[in-house]
């Protein structure tokens, strides 16, 4: 088997926004086996969980934005972490109105 990449911030080009059933949110807090605590738009706190595809290949550390899609049940309080954002990225969401500038 063969070792996991693991991308640099200057190697993630290209940049996904929320689509349908998905909305932004904040790490507040990284609880450990891959669950994170997310402040999202709607003002609701969820239980994030990273997705297998983007953990072994993306680092989330606290504060960082990231798209969240919300379970079918348990809508409220859970979601599935789909997308990080770099600073740049950040930054063009709030130039172009896709997050608040005080988010």
């Amino acid at each position: 088997m063969g070792k996991r990449k693991v991308l640099n911030e200057s190697e993630l080009k290209e940049m996904k926004i929320p689509e349908e059933g998905e909305m932004l949110g904040r790490v507040i807090k990284l609880l450990g086996s891959d669950h994170v605590l997310v402040r999202c738009t709607d003002d609701k706190t969820r239980m994030g969980r990273i997705r297998g595809k983007l953990k072994r290949k993306i680092w989330i550390r606290d504060n960082d934005i990231v798209v969240i899609a919300p379970w079918d049940f348990k809508a409220d309080d859970r979601g599935d972490i789909t997308w990080r954002y770099t600073l740049s990225q950040v930054d063009w969401l709030k130039e172009n109105g896709h997050l608040a500038k005080d988010f």
